[in-house]
């Protein structure tokens, strides 16, 4: 049978680069923010409400205006939730549909908002990266060349970290303390052999 896998963390988490990982073993992964902006241009229902709630002008040559359509959403939590909202549920669809074209022993969904977005639902497992809140902050300062505030408010936006990490099945520690790679091969074994047995307890 073939499992269907969770795989998050907050920001700055490393959950992309564990996901890399476990495509170098086989595994396919579906990225739900790769995803998104792909649905941006080709959902036409997506870009109808997209249309609707922040205008025509978001949208020129029928290509997405990010820009434009973060600089409304940024810094207003109600209309960011709105564009969650809509995003979400294309998304979803588009990874089940995904999904249920796959063949491999198992696969892996990655998404920040998991469980806020409510696309848990349907997941056999759900894996964790689970990283120190300071060396998060220092990461996406680096990678996106943001401020620790910017970094913060984007964190208040996750549910807690440490509730996340409660709510998955297995937790991945990427602290740079712990080596990731034998993590990872160690659960791929434990997900191959589940899979095998048709075990989802």
């Amino acid at each position: 049978m073939v499992l269907k896998i969770g795989l998050t963390g907050g920001i700055g988490s490393g959950k992309t680069t564990v996901a890399k990982i476990f495509e170098l073993l086989g595994v396919p992964v579906y990225y739900a923010d790769s995803a998104s902006k792909r649905l941006y241009h080709t959902d036409p229902e997506l870009k109808a409400n997209l249309k609707m709630h922040f205008g025509n002008d978001i949208y020129q040559n029928e290509m997405l205006d990010r820009q434009k359509l973060a600089s409304y959403v940024f810094g207003d939590p109600a209309k960011l939730e709105l564009l969650n909202r809509l995003v979400h549920p294309p998304t979803i669809r588009d990874a089940e549909a995904w999904m249920k074209g796959q063949t491999a022993h198992y696969v892996i969904k990655e998404a920040a908002l998991l469980f806020e977005s409510g696309s848990v639902a349907g997941l056999d497992y759900v894996i964790g990266v689970q990283t120190p809140k300071a060396l998060r902050i220092h990461r996406v300062m680096q990678r996106d060349g943001a401020t620790r505030e910017e970094v913060l408010a984007r964190m208040a936006r996750q549910i807690d970290a440490d509730m996340k990490m409660r709510l998955c099945d297995y937790v991945i520690q990427n602290d740079e303390q712990s080596l990731i790679i034998p993590q990872v091969l160690a659960l791929h074994e434990r997900l191959l052999q589940k899979s095998l047995d048709g075990n989802t307890d």
